[in-house]
């Protein structure tokens, strides 16, 4: 009875403040207003100031991470709506994804490695800027922490998200190609989320990017990972 009672308030309480964060920044669009930010830090903060256990927000938060696979699969009607444009940059999506997904390997490997980090956050770093559910499989194959990588891979799409107009300034990246790959190869969900801010089309590439990045990354994870240790 307390357990549940526990998940209702839990649930309840995440649903306000999303609510709330989405209005905020309906009100003042910036990207450190996105809800999926700024409704994590309000529920970071309550957790801390009244000394919640996150083990005990978790009773209910269970229930709503269970809502993140069918959320990627509605993804799949924009991608519908999309198809036709889609088709015609299928290459260049494909290609951006590849080179995205050994970059993210690559630069988590040997940034941790030169930082001295153990072999077990290197393990649980290196998926970083796939979805969660496949991060957390990687790492747990490599022998990883899998809720570190959970860690991480918010870590990568906060960041993502947050330098993703000033990187786009300062590299003068004003396509919907390139934005929406580099979104979605490197903020996963996240920076898909952004994406469709912009633009359906954009929304769909950076769809396609955050799916091919999860697939190539399982594949290429544990050969690079012997490559480069």
């Amino acid at each position: 009875m307390m357990n549940s009672l526990i998940a209702l308030l839990s649930i309840g309480g995440t649903l306000v403040i999303y609510t709330f964060a989405r209005q905020l920044h309906i009100r003042a669009a910036r990207t450190f207003t996105l809800p999926v930010i700024t409704s994590t830090f309000i529920i970071l903060v309550i957790l801390l100031t009244f000394h919640i256990p996150y083990e005990t927000y978790m009773i209910g938060g269970d229930w709503i991470n269970e809502l993140l696979g069918p959320a990627v699969v509605a993804l799949a009607y924009p991608l519908y709506q999309q198809r036709d444009i889609l088709k015609q940059v299928m290459v260049p999506i494909l290609c951006g994804a590849l080179i995205g997904a050994i970059v993210g390997i690559s630069t988590g490997i040997l940034l941790a490695r030169w930082a001295g980090f153990d072999e077990l956050i290197i393990y649980s770093l290196t998926p970083k800027s796939v979805t969660t559910p496949v991060a957390m499989a990687v790492t747990e194959s490599l022998g990883g922490i899998t809720p570190l990588a959970a860690v991480f891979v918010m870590i990568a799409g906060i960041g993502g998200v947050l330098m993703s107009a000033g990187i786009f300034k300062l590299f003068r990246i004003d396509h919907y190609l390139g934005r929406g790959v580099g979104l979605g190869s490197a903020s996963h969900a996240m920076g898909t989320a952004k994406a469709l801010e912009s633009s359906l089309v954009e929304g769909s590439i950076s769809t396609i990017a955050m799916v091919f990045s999860a697939i190539l990354v399982s594949i290429l994870t544990p050969g690079m990972i012997l490559l480069l240790m």
